[in-house]
């Protein structure tokens, strides 16, 4: 098959192949009938993924290489901030953004054991696992109904000596309150997290100027498995404006690492082999000089190479789910008697993760759930609704110390017991909506 071609030729044809491959046994986005399952997430690709993932699998590069950069310069670009990297899971991202705050580099703004971290507890827990994780204290405020992010009227109550951050997400892609948020870390010197892994693409308008989210705080994370906004299958990425941050971020992530040199590269810095660095002998090899206690939370190339595709895709993706919401917004309307309907943060433009409802006095959620469910409409509750009550909690609530709460959490505690949301993915059809609208009708009413 490959005789008289060169390589490049070669690969043009296995791709082209590919393309074939995916037309055949893949586009199947149309195939819906009334009455099939729908999910609350699901992959929206087309050849152009598969081609770039075979294209990067023939390299055999196979660890983070020229995918991986042309992915960072991208997804930096469309979000407007200076520097990006690519890491292995949103939870991987989460970690490596806490981590940085540690870093000895930040001097007496650098987060201790014992340090404070306000946070929510109505949310996914690796929000929260890095704090504990490290040692520092968890503060968690409670949050609003119908917008369901933290309550900014509790954010003093929150504060003490110990305050070092605030860590917190754009609960299902609606932006949380960000001008009193910064505001409040400005004022009190506190670093601030933002959790985007929901949200890529939502927009926040500050001082007259609309701002992606994740971009706004200190350092950005998102993720990109396969329910997010785009995928890679696993995947994330930590991002920032702030280039001292950006080099922890990066040492962090390649094994805590000085050197700057990317995989495969030596000696960029035309210094490897003539300074001293803490008490290791001069001249020592400074590709294995090590300025922090770091991690390997690279992504693969194949990986990015997927990512790349998915980003050409992105502003599409968050116009349908934008289109989906409101289509299910205005669907459900005249059941505001019986559900609480989600609401957009003021000054916001949502890239929406899910469509959130909570049940009022009188509407049973389990009930709702279990009949959509068996109706085959796929649900979830808002993850972990109140983590501190979570098996994973048992010990530390025992653990004087372990963390506080400012306030109480009603609202927190309520949607634990009451809230569900369905889907807005880009690939649900209009057919698909109507179906679940109907069900939710049929239940409730």
């Amino acid at each position: 098959m490959f005789d008289g071609k060169t390589e490049n030729q070669a690969k043009e044809m296995i791709l082209e192949m590919v393309g074939e491959y995916y037309k055949h046994f893949h586009d199947k986005n149309s195939n819906y009938q009334v009455g099939d399952r729908i999910a609350y997430a699901k992959r929206v690709y087309d050849e152009n993924e598969m081609k770039n993932l075979v294209d990067a699998s023939l390299d055999f590069w196979l660890t983070s290489g020229e995918y991986t950069e042309k992915f960072e310069k991208k997804f930096a670009e469309f979000l407007h901030i200076k520097y990006c990297s690519l890491v292995n899971s949103g939870s991987s991202a989460n970690l490596l953004a806490f981590m940085t705050l540690t870093s000895p580099l930040l001097g007496e703004r650098m987060i201790r054991r014992g340090d404070e971290v306000i946070t929510v507890a109505c949310g996914f827990p690796t929000t929260v696992t890095p704090i504990l994780q490290y040692g520092a204290v968890p503060v968690f405020v409670d949050v609003t109904i119908p917008q369901y992010n933290i309550n900014i009227a509790k954010l003093e109550e929150a504060l003490s000596s110990k305050t070092k951050a605030v860590m917190i997400a754009h609960t299902m892609g609606n932006p949380f309150d960000l001008a009193a948020v910064k505001s409040f870390c400005d004022q009190h010197n506190l670093w601030l997290i933002e959790d985007n892994c929901d949200a890529l693409g939502s927009r926040y308008a500050l001082n007259g100027k609309e701002y992606y989210t994740g971009t706004i705080g200190d350092i950005g994370t998102s993720s990109f498995y396969p329910p997010h906004h785009m995928t890679m299958g696993e995947g994330g990425a930590v991002y920032t404006n702030n280039p001292l941050l950006n080099k922890i971020i990066r040492s962090l992530r390649d094994w805590g690492r000085d050197c700057i040199c990317a995989s495969g590269q030596d000696n960029l810095c035309k210094h490897r082999f003539d300074k001293q660095y803490g008490q290791l002998p001069m001249g020592y090899d400074h590709k294995y000089v090590y300025s922090h206690f770091g991690y390997n939370l690279k992504a693969t190339d194949m990986q990015a190479a997927i990512g790349c595709a998915q980003l050409d895709k992105i502003q599409v993706f968050i116009e349908k789910r934008q289109y989906n919401f409101e289509y299910l917004r205005k669907g459900l309307e005249h059941l505001e008697t019986r559900l609480i309907l989600p609401v957009a943060c003021e000054n916001s433009q949502p890239s929406w993760f899910g469509f959130l409802l909570t049940c009022k006095s009188g509407v049973d959620r389990n009930r709702v759930v279990q009949y959509l469910e068996d109706k085959g409409i796929q649900t979830r509750t808002l993850f972990a609704g109140n983590l501190i009550k979570h098996p994973c909690f048992d010990h530390i609530r025992e653990t004087e110390g372990g963390y506080r709460i400012a306030g109480d959490l009603s609202n927190t505690n309520y949607i634990m017991e009451n809230s569900f949301w369905i889907g807005v993915y880009p690939g649900m059809t209009i057919e698909m909506m109507d179906y679940m609208q109907e069900a939710i009708c049929k239940v409730v009413e």
